[in-house]
């Protein structure tokens, strides 16, 4: 486990590293070309550290790139390419480096337009890698002629006319999806991008059947608890939402997994319509900069139908990721990133101020005790908390005990006992609690 861990550590250094060969080499072309005018000469004695640089960071990006590509079920042809593409930058940085060195200059003496002719064709063989790379990380027509002619599709102006798979499903399944289930990068086999990829289906059967919720692979998965190893999205990616997933059940259930049907058009459509209307962002923006959510939707009722928007703005401009998980109320999800505790003084007062509007919560491996969550009480309708990796003991619990709403919680790594545990146990709707390595064990 620990060195399935590292290795998918390092293949994840690769979209980080990349950037180092690319920034390396194009100031060596640049310097190359420009040391040719008088003014730039100076220019010219540059080139060989950083075409030793930029050999170096390709190797190293190249190394973390192929542990990644084992990991992922990537297009083979756009793979090879940028594989392939990505070892010729490698080789001829280091050949173009070696030949700025004294040594090979007296044993292979080079014209020096001839030399800076494969520095043209660095820069060509660096911009198709990159392209093929993006391919691979953004489907094939991340970077093309179709993407010119590609006419966003008009946001309907109401329920009724909204096409159900077109305008909701569709764009939906592209965000939170697409990312691994597309074009250039298929894990399982399985294309999420069109209707014709879900009925077709990956490995072991269609992501989706007409009318038939328990046969459809993709609600299945989406459904599962976010600890299976076959829930998705995997790797820490943002879930569905409850709202989200009640409109793709809808639309295997009683929209027959169909496309091109308005919502006006599909029999017993009313119980869907506030869902799609807070999906769609059809609420209205209320005075002094509130986001207000439409009315008529069966929800916990305590959930302010309003915030503050600049209040929200505050948040993300202090490093806070705050995700608007449905309009109607306005729920959201936060999380502090891990690292970031001692910033929590300076938005503790927004913190409580957007506090019931808080549904979700990620607090984890931030070094916070119950003393500095002494807010945590004011969340009254939390359903998802994360404080793993945190110093917290049995305290937490009367802290969460008027929590009358929370589902999940999880204390993995932290100094709560089984005494903390049994209390927080006996919250009414506490469905999962995840307690790892705790003093509870």
């Amino acid at each position: 486990m620990m060195l399935l861990d590292i290795t998918t550590f390092f293949g994840r250094l690769h979209p980080l590293l990349v950037h180092l060969p690319i920034g390396f080499l194009l100031m060596a072309v640049l310097f190359e070309i420009l040391s040719y005018f008088r003014k730039y000469q100076y220019l010219h004695a540059a080139v060989s550290f950083i075409l030793l640089m930029g050999f170096i960071a390709a190797i190293a990006a190249g190394t973390c790139g192929f542990i990644l590509s084992l990991t992922g079920d990537y297009d083979l042809v756009n793979l090879n390419n940028h594989k392939i593409a990505g070892i010729l930058v490698a080789i001829i940085s280091g050949l173009l480096y070696l030949f700025t060195t004294s040594r090979a200059k007296k044993l292979i003496p080079i014209n020096r337009k001839v030399f800076s002719s494969f520095f043209i064709l660095l820069f060509v063989l660096l911009s198709f890698t990159g392209h093929q790379g993006g391919n691979l990380t953004h489907g094939n027509n991340y970077l093309s002629l179709k993407t010119l002619q590609q006419r966003e599709q008009k946001k309907p102006t109401s329920v009724d006319e909204a096409l159900l798979f077109e305008d909701i499903v569709q764009p939906l399944l592209l965000m939170r999806c697409a990312q691994c289930h597309r074009e250039g990068k298929m894990k399982g086999e399985l294309s999420l991008e069109t209707l014709a990829g879900m009925l077709k289906g990956g490995k072991s059967r269609p992501a989706i059947v007409g009318g038939k919720l328990h046969e459809s692979e993709l609600y299945e998965r989406i459904t599962l608890d976010p600890t299976n190893e076959k829930f998705m999205p995997t790797d820490g990616k943002t879930p569905l939402t409850k709202g989200e997933i009640a409109i793709i059940k809808w639309w295997i259930e009683k929209g027959m997994a169909m496309d091109g049907k308005k919502i006006a058009d599909i029999k017993n459509a009313e119980e869907i319509k506030p869902r799609v209307a807070a999906y769609l962002g059809l609420g209205s923006i209320g005075d002094g900069g509130e986001m207000t959510a439409n009315s008529g939707i069966e929800i916990n009722q305590d959930i302010p139908q309003n915030i503050n928007s600049a209040l929200v703005d505050s948040l993300r401009k202090a490093g806070v990721q705050v995700r608007v998980m449905q309009h109607k109320p306005v729920m959201l999800d936060v999380t502090l990133p891990s690292g970031m505790g001692n910033q929590l003084p300076a938005i503790r007062v927004n913190l409580k101020a957007i506090a019931k509007n808080v549904i979700w919560l990620n607090l984890s491996n931030n070094g916070l005790t119950e003393k500095e969550l002494e807010f945590l009480p004011l969340m009254t309708n939390l359903e998802k908390l994360r404080l793993e990796k945190n110093p917290v003991t049995d305290g937490i619990s009367n802290q969460l005990a008027g929590l009358q709403h929370l589902e999940a919680v999880n204390l993995n790594e932290t100094k709560i006992t089984k005494a903390g545990l049994e209390k927080i146990k006996q919250l009414p709707n506490l469905k999962r609690i995840y307690s790892w390595q705790t003093l509870a064990e």
